[in-house]
């Protein structure tokens, strides 16, 4: 598939740091060259593409997207090594088309890497571009064919080819064309290429591997929405079981965090075998919730729950089965902090009642109360949603080229449940068989504490970072790999790195924390080792919690 050099791993590093001391700007950084580039491409892509800028950015410079759409801090990295920005369109349809970008360092070490995104939105995620060249990498981020933030579905409306374009298409034409840009740029081959993505971003990456096994050689997959099929269906209907909000039925969402939350710690904190305000086993934790019943507190207290509001409680957490068919699972124990971000925000998630009104029945009037289980079997028996869905769990065809995959998920995920990722390895599994160990070449992580993708709830201050997709967000994007922490130990994409060209499986990841979790300088507060699934960091019951060296996978 790519030209695999021996070069030796720890070089990386050197290289890494080497790219934020480059010379002069790459002469061949200028539009002529770039379309002429594009005009050699032997694919059919290419006739359909056009190079929308070239913009040489000196070291130290920026390069992005300085508008702000919801939920998204601007997608403006700075602080960038030498690099030259390459924005491509690509007609896709008579109807559709997609935009891709380009980082190219002048200091290459020879490897590309493509950038996920995330929601449903339309951007091109430069902050983690930005991330990647100070590793060297020449990377690679699409919109998706569509601008929007990460929550709006309205571009779905009557648009089957913008949802194409997002379900794999953008994603598939963006790595080849993309791969031979930076060949003909650079002037030879690419030696690795690298994925990572979260949400659906660890679906486009999921996808785009089932689509086209030679895409990537090694993927950092985090929280895939890779179900959206279920996901939509489900999302509508525990909307329907809490909604509307002055229903008796309906919990005050200020109980999330506070009187629910807190339960789940009290009777879930120890069942690792350690007080430390994380839940670390919440499959092993069955909560009484009858301790939060106003007719067992008393009826004049505040800081209770109903009957029926347990029961909604209970449908929350409760797996969705549509007669006997799994059909999504429930909510995961300690996510209750994040409850009130989307899914009980006060109004329905868009991802789930408004995409059935845009995308599947085209009808802006299409109530709520219409939801019930043939709704979940219409949505998943639509053809685009085998456009869309990263659900071809045969993944031979990766695998036997030597793929390899490192997925993580925050035990703590408000937004895409956490046992999605174990169902989709177990389905893998299953279907790629018992002959070739599927940690040879698949290995799952469990961050306990960690929110969706990034961060932990207040108060909990669980060890999350590993440097995954949108990890570094909030830091800025020139802090790479885990600051102070420069190593495959530490670092999720070094350590997929190290499995993918020096053979070396990544056993455990240390998670690490600091005081203050967005400000590397104020110092480690905490770190943890993750295990690979279905494993469990065990406290020895002697050392520092909070120091990894007290902690062992088994």
């Amino acid at each position: 598939m790519h030209i695999h050099k021996s070069l030796p791993f720890l070089s990386l590093l050197a290289l890494a740091h080497h790219a934020n001391c480059a010379p002069g700007t790459h002469p061949t950084c200028y539009l002529e060259n770039l379309s002429h580039q594009l005009s050699s491409i032997n694919n059919p892509l290419s006739h359909n593409a056009t190079i929308v800028s070239v913009t040489p950015v000196p070291a130290n410079g920026g390069y992005g997207d300085s508008e702000i759409l919801l939920g998204l801090p601007p997608m403006l990295p700075t602080d960038l090594p030498e690099i030259c920005a390459v924005e491509v369109n690509v007609t896709s349809s008579e109807l559709s088309s997609y935009t891709f970008a380009l980082f190219l360092p002048s200091n290459w070490n020879s490897r590309f890497l493509t950038l996920g995104g995330g929601g449903t939105g339309g951007y091109i995620n430069y902050l983690d571009m930005g991330v990647g060249v100070h590793y060297g990498f020449a990377t690679m981020s699409t919109d998706n064919g569509h601008r929007s933030d990460p929550f709006a579905v309205e571009w779905t409306y009557k648009s089957p080819e913008k949802q194409i374009d997002w379900g794999w298409r953008a994603m598939h034409g963006s790595v080849q064309l993309a791969k031979e840009l930076i060949r003909g740029y650079y002037g030879k081959d690419l030696q690795y290429s690298y994925y990572s993505g979260c949400s659906t971003g660890g679906r486009q990456g999921l996808k785009e591997a089932q689509v086209d096994a030679d895409s990537f050689d090694g993927m950092l997959v985090g929280a895939p929405a890779w179900w959206i099929s279920h996901q939509v269906s489900w999302n509508t209907k525990i909307s329907k079981d809490y909604y509307p909000v002055n229903n008796p039925k309906s919990i005050p969402k200020e109980f999330f965090s506070t009187i629910i939350a807190r339960t789940v710690i009290q009777q879930c904190d120890e069942v690792d075998g350690v007080k430390d305000g994380i839940v670390s086993s919440p499959e092993s934790c069955h909560p009484d919730f009858e301790v939060l019943n106003c007719n067992n507190v008393g009826a004049n207290s505040s800081a209770c729950l109903t009957p029926s509001q347990l029961e909604t409680l209970g449908k929350v957490y409760a797996d969705y089965y549509v007669g006997s068919e799994f059909a999504h699972p429930g909510l995961e124990l300690s996510s209750e902090a994040g409850w009130d971000q989307l899914l009980f925000s006060g109004v329905p998630i868009s991802y789930g009642l408004d995409y059935l009104r845009y995308a599947v029945f085209k009808d802006l009037d299409w109530p709520l109360d219409a939801y019930d289980d043939s709704v979940y079997e219409h949505v998943k028996s639509l053809d685009i949603m085998n456009d869309i869905d990263a659900n071809e769990f045969d993944m031979s065809p990766y695998r036997d080229q030597g793929g390899k995959i490192l997925m993580y998920h925050g035990l703590s995920d408000p937004l895409i449940v956490t046992r999605g990722s174990s169902y989709f390895y177990e389905q893998i599994e299953l279907a790629t068989g018992v002959s070739h160990p599927i940690t040879d070449w698949f290995r799952l992580f469990f961050i306990p504490g960690m929110q969706h993708c990034l961060g932990t709830a207040p108060g909990v201050n669980a060890p999350w970072h590993i440097n995954g997709a949108g990890q570094n967000w909030g830091m800025g994007s020139n802090v790479y790999p885990v600051p102070g922490f420069e190593d495959p130990k530490h670092d999720a994409l070094l350590a997929l790195m190290e499995w993918v060209e020096g053979g070396k499986a990544v056993d455990q990841i240390i998670a690490t924390i600091w005081h203050n979790s967005t400000v590397p300088s104020s110092g480690v507060w905490k770190q943890r080792p993750l295990c690979p699934y279905p494993k469990k960091s065990v406290y020895d019951g002697v050392g520092d919690v909070n120091e990894a060296r007290s902690w062992k996978c088994e």
